[in-house]
């Protein structure tokens, strides 16, 4: 432990998946040597990719799964090393992603799209078929993407949930993303998710002006122990912050910006209009 090396897991894709690397072994209270026991892999080589000095492989990545139990879900660390390689997600993302599958409660806001986890399979392949047509990402890429996006739906699907906050733009609902049908089902899903019992659903209009308190996407996540981590993201990158300093500001911020919103009876009797053609 004298020589334990810090880790910035923000300062690229291969940091993050070291640092969550070195995070998944302490957590089972494993050395670097036990956890390389498990491994077909030494415990220098262990080292080397938990500190970014060698990058992951997809044999190594697949080994640490079975050896941390994490195979096929949305913690698995050959989904992430096959997102790093095909540079479809954000940087922070997937270490989020570990921390949204086990937050109590979950703050969503967006600008101009409807939430990930709230988005129904059309809307969501249609954002990917659109990314594929600019150039942004490959058809592999997009394929990956849509199904990543749905295991982390199922991830939230538990017997106790976590409680849900998502306070939306008054431009994700209003803006159309492919044809009526496409969007007319994703409108009725997020009324179906209004009336869940651990869901709290608002709709910032437009015309709180300079009161909306966010200018992009932002997400607060509430883990077990009370502690609250905040992703926000730009068009070219993530960032995830677990500082109290910086993070609990931002709280504070996601509760005015709900002060503002409409109440979910509104919010979901404006997406109806939508629904029926009413401006």
């Amino acid at each position: 432990m004298v020589n334990r090396k810090e880790l910035n897991p923000g300062a690229s894709p291969r940091a993050a998946y070291g640092a969550r690397f070195r995070r998944f072994r302490e957590e089972r209270g494993w050395s670097q040597e036990a956890l390389a026991g498990k491994l077909t892999y030494s415990s220098q080589h262990v080292s080397a990719v938990e500190t970014s000095r060698k990058p992951p492989s997809l044999p190594f990545s697949r080994e640490i799964d079975r050896a941390f139990g994490t195979a096929e879900t949305t913690e698995s660390f050959e989904r992430e090393w096959r997102e790093m390689r095909n540079g479809s997600l954000l940087e922070g993302f997937p270490e989020y992603v570990a921390y949204e599958g086990r937050a109590v409660e979950l703050r969503l806001y967006n600008v101009g799209i409807i939430p990930g986890l709230l988005q129904t399979p059309e809307y969501a392949q249609v954002l990917a078929d659109s990314a594929v047509r600019r150039g942004t990402i490959t058809s592999q890429q997009a394929e990956e993407r849509v199904a990543f996006l749905a295991e982390r739906q199922a991830a939230l699907v538990r017997p106790r949930p976590p409680m849900l906050f998502v306070t939306m733009d008054e431009s994700c609902i209003r803006r159309r993303v492919g044809g009526e049908a496409v969007m007319e089902g994703q409108l009725a899903r997020l009324a179906e998710i209004a009336e869940l019992p651990h869901t709290l659903l608002q709709v910032a209009p437009y015309d709180i002006g300079e009161r909306r308190t966010f200018d992009l996407p932002v997400n607060l996540l509430t883990m077990s122990d009370r502690s609250v981590v905040c992703y926000a993201e730009s068009q070219a990158q993530g960032h995830l912050d677990r500082e109290a300093t910086s993070v609990l500001p931002m709280l504070t911020a996601y509760h005015q910006l709900q002060a503002e919103s409409l109440s979910q009876a509104a919010s979901v009797a404006l997406i109806n209009q939508l629904r029926k053609g009413t401006p």
